[in-house]
């Protein structure tokens, strides 16, 4: 991701209605595979969603909203797998998640 794109992330407003926090979702979605822990991350937010309830960020959620935003600037080290490196295969689950990394 690219510096001025690292900028905008830092400095994206705190959602004001549901269309804006929709759109937040949205682009963090694309993102996810590079964020560790990235449904821990979001479930104070994606519970904001919920229907028939009025839109207002609760006590947890502008500290989800800029953890999450502060994972967007925390760079991965990403690369091509190897096949002639070791390779470690790890799985984490619980009650509403599911994570796996493959890395060397």
């Amino acid at each position: 991701m690219d510096s001025s794109k690292v900028w905008q992330i830092l400095n994206w407003p705190q959602p004001k209605n549901i269309k804006a926090h929709q759109y937040f979702l949205g682009f963090a979605s694309f993102y996810r595979c590079f964020i560790k822990n990235y449904s821990r991350k979001i479930s104070a937010l994606t519970s904001l969603l919920k229907k028939d309830s009025p839109f207002t960020f609760n006590e947890e959620a502008p500290s989800h909203f800029q953890i999450l935003k502060e994972a967007f600037t925390t760079p991965p080290i990403l690369s091509h797998f190897n096949p002639s490196l070791p390779t470690i295969v790890e799985a984490d689950a619980s009650d509403y998640a599911l994570g796996v990394v493959l890395s060397q």
